[in-house]
């Protein structure tokens, strides 16, 4: 019986997204766009999910449907919980579930834009996201 390996296929940028402001490495913009990417930083990008995706073939292969129709159902319902908008989720119960929580990563000690600890009003947060203002 043939089976087919799982590759990480690199993503192609179809339309720029075109911002007023000055971005991060990782963040899309025009430079990011058209510059040369390394695939290496694709894979990088991709590493946990495509290691979720290889250990849910082979439990599905090993188990049958039922354990990882279970574990996608349990992450999902899992990355559907949030906070209120004005306090960033920590994907705890995510990372509990994939394995990551006891591994330290670069994200982890390099404070990145989403990890990072912001204080803002609470009122002007919640009418900003109701359409309020």
């Amino acid at each position: 019986m043939y089976q087919q390996s799982l590759k990480v296929q690199p993503s192609e940028v179809t339309v720029l997204k075109a911002t007023g402001k000055v971005g991060l490495p990782s963040e899309p913009n025009c430079l990011n766009q058209l510059a040369h990417v390394h695939r290496l930083r694709d894979s990088e990008m991709n590493y946990n999910e495509h290691q979720f995706m290889l250990n849910m073939e082979l439990m599905r292969n090993r188990e049958g449907l039922c354990v990882p129709l279970k574990m996608g159902m349990e992450r999902f319902a899992a990355r559907q919980m949030g906070r209120l908008p004005f306090l960033p989720s920590s994907n705890l119960m995510d990372d509990v579930l994939t394995g990551r929580l006891d591994s330290i990563g670069f994200e982890d000690f390099m404070n990145l834009p989403e990890n990072s600890e912001q204080m803002r009003q609470p009122h002007a947060v919640v009418e900003k996201s109701f359409g309020i203002y």
